[in-house]
């Protein structure tokens, strides 16, 4: 099954979510900010998208500008800051068996569902 974690207040994601419905694919809707993921669910999401956990934050955020930039944090201290604010999250993030994508590029979307 697919999964989508999900922001309604975001262009990019409310496209990607469109483009999923008229896939004709099932897939999931995950509001991350309502239902943010656990330390060990958003560690699994960053190995799929092998990505680092850095790589996944929104640092222009005000949360991030005010609280952690500039500081030096481990991986599991980032982590834990998107799970405190799950906003810093990047999105859309689309899951398919055992890979993601951040999936702000339909293009590449089409591409990986």
């Amino acid at each position: 099954m697919i999964q989508i974690y999900h922001n309604s207040r975001c262009g990019k994601s409310r496209n990607c979510l469109l483009e999923l419905q008229h896939s004709k694919k099932d897939f999931e809707i995950i509001n991350y900010l309502i239902n943010p993921p656990s330390f060990d669910e958003l560690s699994s999401i960053i190995e799929k998208l092998n990505i680092n956990p850095i790589d996944l934050v929104r640092k222009k955020e005000q949360i991030w500008i005010d609280q952690y930039k500039d500081q030096k944090m481990s991986d599991q201290e980032i982590i834990t800051a998107m799970i405190t604010h799950p906003i810093l999250i990047e999105r859309p993030i689309v899951i398919k068996d055992n890979k993601a994508i951040i999936a702000r590029d339909l293009e590449k979307l089409e591409g990986f569902i």
